[in-house]
């Protein structure tokens, strides 16, 4: 079984840490830890199986999102043995505007 390396864009980390710090703030760090720690692992569990979720080459050629609990979106990109993590939008973020 092929192993792809994740990797998370500069935007996607900066994404991330504005999440947490949301969460912080409306409930406790502890929860947006807990949160932003558990988007991380899914998302580094693209590794094994990185075809999952939606293509959306109509937003972007090669483009792929897929679902964290309802709650948020992670966009992606797949290469021959690389998941880019290009996105991570919460609570309905407009994630087509990003890459139109």
């Amino acid at each position: 079984m092929q192993r792809y390396s994740v990797v998370f864009t500069p935007e996607a980390a900066e994404q991330l840490d504005a999440l947490y710090a949301y969460v912080a703030t409306a409930a406790s760090p502890a929860t947006a830890l807990s949160y932003t720690n558990a988007i991380v692992s899914y998302c580094e569990s693209l590794n094994i199986s990185p075809h999952r979720g939606s293509r959306r080459d109509d937003v972007r050629p090669g483009l792929r999102v897929t679902n964290y609990k309802k709650r948020a979106v992670i966009a992606f990109t797949v290469d021959e043995d690389l998941v880019s993590i290009i996105g991570i939008y919460y609570g309905g973020q407009d994630y087509e505007s990003d890459f139109a």
